[in-house]
C-alpha cells in the first residue's frame, strides 16, 4: 500500500510536470516530502496526538520549501503541488483526488475574528472537489465548496461556493497606457 502510493505520487509528478523527465527528477519534486509526511501526521492527528502530528508537519514543511498542510486536513489521492513555495492548507480543509495546486495558494478559514463566532466543531475551511486546478496566488477561504473539475485562476479570491466545471478568474484591467518602456 505505502509503496503503491509513493509510485502513484511519482507517476503524477511525471505526468503533470514537464520538467520532471525521469523518475529521479520526479523523486526530487519539492512538494513530495510535505505530502508523504502529511499522511502519518494525519493519522497521528486523528488519534488525538496533535503535538507529534504538528512536529511531523513541520518537518514536511521545512523539507518541501514551504508546503504547509495542517495535519487535520483531509487530502485526496494524487495531489500535485507545482512550485510549492508558500502553499497553505488549513486544518479542516478537504481536497478531493487529482487536485493540482500552484505556488502561493491559501486554502483556509476566513479569519479568527469571524470564525470565533462559529460553534465549536463547525467547519471553517473549504471543501475542494476532484480534478480541481488552483492557479498561482489563489486564495480560497471559508465554509465553501468548490465543485469537481473547476479551474481557479491565478490570484483569484474565492469566498463563495463554486459549481462543478466552473472557471473562476481574477479580474485584470489596464489602468493606464504607457508611452515609453
Amino acid at each position: 500500500m505505502l509503496f503503491g502510493t509513493i509510485r502513484e505520487d511519482l507517476r503524477v509528478v511525471r505526468e503533470r510536470d514537464p520538467a520532471a523527465r525521469s523518475t529521479l527528477e520526479a523523486l526530487l519534486a519539492a512538494h513530495l516530502p510535505a505530502i508523504w509526511l502529511h499522511r502519518p501526521a494525519h493519522r497521528l492527528y486523528l488519534r488525538g496526538l496533535r503535538v507529534p502530528a504538528r512536529l511531523v508537519t513541520l518537518i514536511g514543511r521545512r523539507c518541501s520549501g514551504g508546503v504547509d498542510i495542517h495535519p487535520g486536513a483531509r487530502i485526496g489521492r494524487r495531489l500535485f503541488v507545482d512550485h510549492g513555495c508558500s502553499v497553505v492548507i488549513g486544518e479542516q480543509a478537504v481536497l478531493g483526488d487529482d487536485v493540482t495546486i500552484f505556488q502561493q495558494v491559501t486554502i483556509g478559514a476566513v479569519g479568527w475574528w469571524r470564525d470565533n463566532r462559529l460553534p465549536v466543531g463547525e467547519r471553517r475551511h473549504p471543501i475542494i472537489g476532484d480534478r480541481v486546478v488552483i492557479g498561482a496566488g489563489a486564495t480560497i477561504l471559508g465554509r465553501i465548496e468548490v465543485g469537481d473539475d473547476c479551474v481557479i485562476g491565478a490570484h483569484a479570491l474565492v469566498l463563495t461556493d463554486v459549481p462543478p466545471k466552473s472557471v473562476v478568474r481574477a479580474p485584470a484591467s489596464v489602468t493606464t497606457a504607457r508611452t515609453r518602456i
